[in-house]
Formats: structure tokens, sequence, C-alpha cells
């Protein structure tokens, strides 16, 4: 596992608690390898009855599994916008999040739910109106 120091964990305005930085970070920038917990899609199912359910990705390439981040990925904010992508490796069971932008100190980190940093597709938490 690795995080990088200068990344911390703060409220925020609207979406509970979020991951900050504490300096600058330049454009493709690797700053989070988590392990994963991979699991079945029977555990999928019982998880999707729980709050976690908010916080599990799937996983596999035919997205037949299910896992649970370590570290601070589960604590990154959804942004259609966002500022970091997030990279699934399947054989080392782990996630890389990396900068997609330059990030300002003090900026707010965040990840696009869809998997593409840019996919404006509607996430299952949006409301339609």
């Amino acid at each position: 596992m690795m995080i990088i120091p200068y990344l911390f964990v703060a409220e925020t305005e609207k979406m509970g608690r979020g991951v900050f930085t504490s300096v600058a970070i330049t454009a493709d920038s690797v700053i989070e390898i988590a392990p994963v917990i991979v699991m079945s899609s029977k555990d999928r199912q019982l998880l999707d009855q729980t709050l976690l359910f908010n916080y599990i990705f799937e996983w596999g390439k035919e997205k037949d599994h299910c896992c649970m981040a370590l570290g601070m990925v589960p604590i990154y904010n959804h942004s259609y916008q966002s500022n970091c992508e997030y990279i699934m490796d399947f054989n080392d069971d782990t996630i890389t999040i990396k900068t997609v932008r330059d990030i300002e100190e003090g900026e707010e980190l965040t990840i696009n739910y869809n998997g593409d940093w840019n996919d404006v597709t509607k996430v299952w938490f949006e409301t339609t109106e």
C-alpha cells in the first residue's frame, strides 16, 4: 500500500468527508495504491443491502465480483469533472489513484464513480428532475 504523506481527510461542505492535499500536485502523479478485498457476486448481494453498497466497486474483467478498497479510496468523492482517475489492477488486486491535471494546495481530490474520469453518465445516487 502507498499513500503520499500530504493527503488528508477533512469535512466537505456538501459531501461529508473527502480527501484533500496539503501541497500542490502535478498532473499524472500516482498519489495512492491501495489493496482491495475481492468478494463474490453472492457477497455483493448481501453488501447491496448495507451502507457498504455506496463504497464497493464492481471488480474483474467481467464485473462478476466486487471489492472493498482499503486506504483512502472509499473516501474520495465523486465529480463529473474529477481531478483524479482510478486504475484497477485485477492481477495484483489493487486500485491506483492518479491525478489527471495539476492540483492546487488545499484542493479536494475527486474521482468519477463511472470509472472514466470524464464520463458524464448519471451515477446511482443522482436524482433526475
